[in-house]
């Protein structure tokens, strides 16, 4: 099995793990409701109606 010729120093090393870091996930604020969301997905309010980009897109759940 074939091994290096040379050490690889830390800065090469680290240089090559520097798109390893983990990114927090984007999150918006709602116009509505002030609620953190998460851009392009549409999300579900307290009373079960779903909103997309502030608008409601479903009726919400009515308990019989």
């Amino acid at each position: 099995m074939p091994t290096p010729k040379k050490k690889t120093s830390k800065s090469r090393r680290d240089m090559r793990r520097s798109h390893d870091a983990i990114s927090a996930p984007a999150t918006a604020i709602d116009k509505k409701s002030g609620e953190l969301v998460r851009p392009h997905v549409a999300f579900k309010a307290a009373d079960g109606a779903l909103f997309y980009k502030g608008k409601q897109i479903s009726a919400s759940k009515s308990k019989a």
